[in-house]
């Protein structure tokens, strides 16, 4: 029986992965490297250590200017969404939804909890949820399943009966792999993709999902 839900943040949430993107970009170019999009594709959803990592290995950058990077790249994305981040279509219908619907809620992402805290708040979503992890410190991020399964023990449930939402590939490998039941929202460019078809559900909105999906991902 499912009755909890944990949500991914970026690009879920908040419309962040292009800040995200940006901070990168801009960072990279320090450095001499120019990250084009598609790159910064394929590794959406990591953490930042080990997005950073990615990167410095395929353009041999000095291992040593790492921590530099990481650290640069954070503090770029906490200004770029205090300026401008927005917040998705259909959060606060989503969480109130599940909250109506008796659920336990959590958020389950691999942004830092500083970051996490900034966003929840900024966003309007704090008093909903009910525990936040982050894969920040744990041996293996996202698509590893450890933050979901974290985030499902701290909420004192079952990873099966969990739903994960998410909107990146790594993260519904991440919650497939917790053996959750995965609701994946994909960016409308990449929507059609069939790399997709392996989570419960797509949907193209927070605003699409209803009592009627509930109810069918409840029998599955």
């Amino acid at each position: 029986m499912l009755n909890t839900v944990i949500f991914d943040m970026d690009g879920l949430l908040i419309d962040s992965e292009p800040l995200w993107k940006e901070a990168a970009q801009e960072t990279f170019e320090i450095y001499k490297f120019k990250l084009s999009d598609a790159q910064y594709l394929t590794t959406t959803g990591l953490r930042t250590k080990e997005f950073v990592h990615t990167w410095f290995s395929y353009a041999k950058i000095d291992a040593n200017l790492m921590d530099e990077a990481v650290d640069t790249i954070l503090n770029k994305v906490s200004q770029k969404i205090a300026q401008k981040g927005k917040i998705m279509p259909g959060v606060p219908y989503i969480f109130e939804f599940f909250k109506n619907q008796g659920f336990k809620i959590g958020l389950a992402s691999s942004s830092p909890m500083k970051l996490i805290e900034q966003v929840t708040e900024a966003i309007g979503i704090k008093q909903y949820i009910q525990q936040a992890t982050s894969a920040e410190n744990l041996l293996n991020g996202k698509p590893h399943p450890q933050v979901y399964i974290n985030c499902a023990l701290a909420l004192n449930s079952l990873p099966t009966e969990c739903i994960a939402f998410e909107d990146s590939f790594n993260g519904m490998i991440a919650a497939l792999s917790a053996r959750m039941t995965t609701v994946v929202v994909p960016e409308y460019a990449h929507y059609k993709q069939e790399k997709w078809a392996a989570a419960n559900l797509k949907i193209s909105s927070l605003l699409n999902f209803n009592k009627l999906h509930l109810d069918l991902l409840q029998q599955k």
